[in-house]
């Protein structure tokens, strides 16, 4: 390993499927290590995990990392919303996690809506509606249906917060993150006792919201990490907010980010509040905003079509007229938590490549149909739609979003830009800079830039006639099993 012109700082990506560590240089950006264990999640009606899964997945991508990791100054944990990690008295799982994508609670979230004071309420109060993804929904599914498992919580985790407890023995959380539960006061700033009181959750039992740029804590050394004792622990965040930070990110650039769920966000300098629950208002990680809106399928129902098909992912045919809603499993944007995929159109020459192509066009349809009402008055329509995640250096993803958008496309060239802007806000603890400015001299968002086309209009027509006629359909109970 080369020598580094500043102090090293580790970032950590604790998504879905995996955890990812990077090791980098604060003054440079350069990344110098890097490592990555998976997860499980199990299948069926519900979506959890083990955290105990995501502390061993940390533990084996910092060993990878080396020497570099020991090295480090400062840490920070970016992870996946919204998952319900119940604690014990001992700081263990009390069971499973509930994670973001599942819709168990879709139940529960129609009926808090409706107990307090409407959809309107939640979007002022919490700056969004409650979906079956959000915290709030799943501890409410939860006390419902393993009432013993309430009960037995002596502490409430998202995800990221759960990592940090143990580099830390603190429990603690940001803004960011904290936005995406359903009990946290948009306006306020604040964990919301009506709420709170409404569901049965004792405020004692959640985290500390500690602010932008504030120190979480140090690492303890009762653990097996290879982090020296006192290294700095940052607050951490959400994926999508530490990815705004990776991006150094500007108020009003657009970005889409295809991933296992897709997501359509812009930084904003005024609190979201959008009573249809398209758009979440979220808080980010630097005291601005974060509207965003989800999908739950995007890279992973796309790839599961073109293995049905035998096809490689990329291997998309034009000049189709078929429709295909790949909603695999249930949807969030539009809100279907019950939907299953749909078909329409298929004729005795469409070939399977179309079929693969109109699944893309499903997926990304279902992302440009927000980005409207993510973007306010401030944003530049002109701007390039930045392209992150998985899916973004995939040519079929690329010419899809840019044909249906009608924007440039830009593809930074920098990845794991989640870890990236966990890092640069562990950076900014050293060098009391803003994170997002330390990711802009990093040059994070440095890529290609994809030419406007003309958008497809009658392709966007044909989705949204499909979806508007099968509305019945698609609100229907599936049985699952």
């Amino acid at each position: 390993m080369s020598a580094s012109e500043g102090p090293l700082v580790v970032g950590v990506d604790s998504s879905t499927q995996s955890t990812k560590a990077l090791v980098v240089d604060a003054a440079t950006g350069r990344v110098v290590a890097s490592g990555q264990a998976p997860h499980t999640v199990s299948s069926g009606a519900g979506r959890e995990s083990d955290p105990r899964q995501w502390w061993d997945a940390l533990c084996e991508a910092l060993r990878q990392c080396g020497d570099a990791a020991h090295e480090a100054a400062a840490v920070s944990v970016g992870g996946q919303q919204h998952g319900l990690v119940t604690l014990d008295g001992r700081g263990d799982p009390v069971r499973p996690a509930l994670l973001w994508n599942d819709v168990r609670s879709a139940p529960q979230a129609r009926r808090l809506t409706e107990e307090l004071g409407g959809a309107k309420f939640w979007a002022d109060r919490a700056g969004s509606v409650p979906a079956a993804s959000f915290t709030v929904t799943k501890w409410a599914w939860l006390a419902e249906h393993e009432p013993e498992a309430a009960r037995a919580t002596q502490a409430v985790r998202l995800p990221h917060d759960y990592l940090t407890e143990r580099l830390t023995g603190q429990g603690t959380t940001d803004r960011g993150d904290a936005s995406g539960t359903g009990w946290w006061a948009s306006g306020a700033e604040s964990y919301d006792a009506e709420i709170l009181a409404h569901v049965g959750l004792d405020p004692a039992l959640l985290p500390r919201v500690v602010r932008p740029g504030e120190v979480a804590g140090t690492v303890r050394d009762s653990h097996d990490l290879p982090f020296s004792k006192g290294t700095l622990v940052a607050p951490g965040t959400g994926d999508n907010a530490a990815a705004a930070l990776g991006l150094g990110l500007r108020p009003g650039v657009p970005v889409m980010s295809l991933g296992t769920s897709g997501t359509v966000y812009a930084v904003s300098r005024h609190r979201p509040a959008d009573p249809s629950g398209t758009v979440a208002g979220f808080a980010d990680a630097r005291g601005d905003w974060l509207p965003l809106a989800c999908t739950l399928n995007c890279t992973l129902a796309v790839d599961r079509v073109a293995t049905l098909l035998g096809l490689d992912r990329e291997a998309v045919e034009p000049g189709t007229a078929v429709t295909l809603l790949p909603y695999l499993d249930g949807e969030r944007t539009p809100n279907l938590p019950n939907a299953s995929g749909v078909l329409h159109g298929l004729r005795h020459d469409t070939t399977a490549g179309q079929l693969l192509q109109a699944a893309y066009d499903g997926a990304v349809h279902s992302l440009l149909g927000a980005l409207d009402l993510v973007l306010d008055e401030e944003a530049d329509p002109s701007s390039p739609l930045l392209l992150i995640g998985g899916g973004a250096r995939g040519t079929a993803w690329q010419q899809t979003v840019r044909r249906l958008s009608g924007r440039p496309v830009q593809v930074p060239e920098a990845r794991e830009l989640v870890a990236l802007g966990a890092a640069a806000q562990a950076a900014g603890l050293l060098t009391g800079e803003d994170a997002a400015a330390v990711a802009r001299r990093w040059d994070t968002a440095a890529g290609p830039v994809l030419e406007p086309v003309e958008r497809d209009e009658e392709t966007l027509a044909r989705i949204a006639g499909v979806l508007s006629d099968a509305a019945p359909l698609l609100e229907r109970p599936t049985d699952t099993h």
